[in-house]
């Protein structure tokens, strides 16, 4: 598939304004590209592509109340056509996975270079997915754990809080022995020793996002 004649319009979605003038002075710096809008959240991002209706949206992951992943999911499903590209300081695998499930064509991870943002924006605009190689080798690492379920995925979440297998047991409304049965499955996919480290894994690999 062939790009399409700029100029191209760029929507930033970011929380933090410092980052969302330093991709703005980027793109700037490219005579085919112009920055469309910035938004601070993912609902002011879904707002602002209803109304503007950019050729590619540099999304955030981390946004308050509405994730990167969600506003993408969003967009996506009201206008299939739409190009996202995500950037992220999070290189879980569990995270590219999620973006990527949500519809977006690139994720790059904030330490990127400027070639490597403007290379993934023209792949997008193309029509092709972008994934750096450092992305690519989470994703082929994620192929080797087993997958969680539903209800071990919501009880290691509560482990990452901090409860105990009672605590979990009163939260679910559960018994305390099932809860020891998940726990022990968990342990097991994840292939942790103790709790601390599943803990720790679920937040390396994106399963659970700290607040």
């Amino acid at each position: 598939m062939t790009m399409q004649a700029g100029p191209f319009r760029i929507l930033i979605v970011d929380d933090h304004p410092v980052l969302r003038e330093g991709l703005s002075s980027i793109l700037h710096e490219e005579p085919d590209m112009i920055v469309a809008g910035e938004a601070g959240s993912g609902e002011e991002g879904v707002e602002m592509f209803r109304r503007l209706r950019p050729d590619v949206v540099l999304m955030d992951l981390r946004l308050p109340a509405m994730t990167g992943a969600e506003a993408t999911e969003t967009i996506l499903k009201e206008f299939p056509d739409a190009r996202v590209v995500i950037f992220s300081s999070y290189s879980g695998d569990e995270d590219i996975a999620r973006c990527l499930r949500a519809g977006a064509q690139a994720y790059l991870l904030k330490d990127m270079l400027r070639t490597e943002l403007i290379e993934a924006i023209r792949t997008v605009l193309a029509g092709q997915r972008y994934l750096p190689r450092a992305v690519q080798q989470r994703l082929r690492e994620r192929r080797a754990y087993r997958d969680l379920t539903t209800r071990e995925r919501e009880i290691l979440g509560l482990i990452v809080k901090g409860l105990r297998n009672r605590e979990i047991a009163e939260v679910l409304g559960a018994t305390e022995g099932t809860v020891r049965i998940h726990v022990s499955h968990i342990l097991d996919k994840l292939g942790a020793t103790d709790r601390t480290e599943a803990a720790v894994i679920a937040i390396e690999r994106g399963i659970v996002a700290i607040e």
